[in-house]
């Protein structure tokens, strides 16, 4: 072979070579492009099917609280997706979870962190019943479990419905706050024995809230006549009673009691409250009633910033102890435009209170609304800072009252009583320091101060004495005012009586009907001065 011919066909192999690389290395170019392409449309699918599934995983849960199985599930896999869950994650939800403020979306945090948002919880779907025989108390101990996780969440107790439900305790403290109670069917109480053992102090109970409400057309049956009837002399009587003598006789007898409706063996001697609020934060109770209950209706304990309007309390006048509402250490307390018929006081006023102010309250039967009893065992008492007024009372054993034990201390001061309608009260304007509801008290010097206290434009009918005020030899009563108080006889069944005071000073601003000239004009002359015994 020529070398020309060599070397031509050197050079057409070289092209050749070179014309191979160069479609190689396309080829690769787009196998990689192509590898990319895919692998990154597989991430999206991922993607997508993670948020898919984070967002809308679970059973399904309807907007009333209610669970697709039998057990209860955490409120943030069960509710349905809202649309704002079908949308891209925001930012936001990589976030960690900040303290609750305004209601949000609820974002995916496991159950055990606090859920923002509100959110309804229906007791039937938590397995309640609601036929009035079937005992639901496990149900509603389960609606609340997840109601208290959620902030400014709702329990729904359904109208058309009657819940049996046995002593139960809603409580916190890691309660999200501002939790609503709403009421609209019946809650009623188990009359058997066995469902209260040796006897509990209440049935209905919230504790170490921050913001809850009862509300709604509800109503809470203690059923307590299988109580009252079981020991009716084991109970304290009001010892008022010992002021009321029937024409016909020489002692006020005990009073009747009403005939147990029901009989499932005997009750235990301890009676239930029949809704406790206990260590609380403002509370609200509106719109329900509550009646017979077993002993006091709705008490208050340690709690701070009440409201208590628009609600009923329905009981027996002869249903021992039935209190309609009960205050005691609590402060920053409204209660109006509330009815309130019972066995015992509307409204009992205990101590460590302060900062209440009761108006536009209906009371009758009952015993009035009271200040006490205060000191009883020794006790310190500290009460102050009391208004009642705008109160129309009928048929009842008291009007406004102040009593306290001997052997107490401490003070009540900076009392108002004002526009009180009285009719057919027995005994309208009460001050007894020596209050004894058991047979016999023994006599002893110290006592609660009581000082302050006015009394304005109480007017109406009484039926035994006018005015009653028995304050304590050593430490007498102080700076009591009168104005604006005509109280008329009105001839039933008892001996009636003048105005009685012993030991009692202060003014009369306006002439009284009838004439209280036993009140002592200015201060005692020998007045002991406070020790720190006393102070509060």
């Amino acid at each position: 072979m020529s070398e020309f011919s060599f070397r031509s066909l050197t050079f057409m192999l070289l092209i050749a070579l070179l014309v191979w690389s160069s479609n190689f290395e396309a080829c690769m170019a787009r196998r990689g492009r192509h590898w990319r392409q895919s692998r990154a449309a597989s991430a999206s699918s991922v993607s997508k099917k993670k948020g898919k599934g984070s967002h809308g995983g679970g059973s399904s849960h309807h907007n009333s609280g209610g669970i697709s199985g039998s057990k209860p599930k955490s409120p943030s896999h069960n509710k349905a997706p809202s649309p704002s869950h079908n949308k891209a994650p925001s930012p936001s939800h990589n976030k960690a979870p900040s303290p609750p403020q305004l209601p949000k979306p609820r974002d995916d945090t496991p159950p055990s962190t606090p859920h923002k948002g509100s959110s309804s919880f229906n007791v039937l779907d938590f397995g309640a019943k609601g036929d009035g025989s079937t005992d639901d108390t496990k149900a509603f101990q389960a609606a609340w479990a997840a109601a208290c996780k959620v902030e400014a969440s709702q329990i729904i107790v359904p109208a058309a419905y009657k819940f049996l439900v046995g002593p139960i305790s809603f409580s916190g403290p890691y309660c999200q706050p501002n939790i609503l109670f709403q009421l609209d069917g019946t809650i009623v109480a188990p009359t058997d024995s066995k469902s209260w053992g040796k006897g509990l102090l209440q049935w209905l109970e919230f504790t170490k809230l921050r913001g809850i409400t009862v509300q709604g057309k509800g109503l809470i049956d203690g059923r307590g006549s299988s109580w009252w009837q079981d020991t009716p002399y084991g109970d304290p009587i009001d010892d008022d009673f010992k002021l009321i003598v029937p024409l016909n006789s020489t002692a006020q007898q005990h009073p009747p009691m009403p005939i147990r409706s029901e009989l499932s063996g005997k009750m235990p001697s301890i009676k239930p409250t029949a809704l406790r609020f206990y260590g609380s934060f403002n509370v609200t109770v509106t719109g329900i009633t509550i009646q017979n209950s077993p002993q006091c209706h709705l008490k208050f304990d340690n709690c701070a910033g009440v409201l208590v309007h628009d609600m009923s309390v329905s009981s027996p006048g002869n249903s021992p102890n039935t209190d309609g509402i009960h205050l005691q250490n609590s402060k920053q307390v409204l209660i109006h435009t509330t009815n309130l018929a019972c066995g015992d006081d509307c409204i009992s006023i205990q101590t460590g209170c302060s900062d209440v102010y009761v108006h536009n309250v209906n009371c009758g039967p009952g015993h009035g609304i009271s200040i006490g009893s205060l000191g009883r065992d020794n006790t310190k008492a500290c009460v102050s800072n009391i208004t009642v007024r705008d109160i129309i009372m009928h048929n009842t054993m008291n009007g406004v009252r102040v009593k306290t034990w001997q052997g107490g201390s401490g003070s009540v001061q900076g009392v108002l009583f004002s526009n009180i309608q009285v009719s057919e009260v027995q005994l309208p304007i009460v001050i007894d320091q020596f209050y004894c509801d058991k047979s016999q008290c023994k006599n002893q010097t110290s006592a609660v101060a009581l000082s302050g206290i006015t009394y304005e434009r109480i007017r109406g009918t009484y039926t035994v004495k006018p005015v009653h005020f028995a304050c304590s030899d050593s430490l007498p009563c102080v700076d009591v005012t009168l104005n604006g108080i005509e109280l008329k006889p009105v001839q039933e069944q008892y001996h009636m009586y003048e105005p009685f005071c012993w030991q009692t000073f202060g003014e009369l601003r306006t002439p009284t009907v009838p004439p209280i000239a036993c009140l002592q004009i200015g201060k005692p002359s020998s007045n002991r001065v406070n020790s720190d015994h006393d102070v509060c």
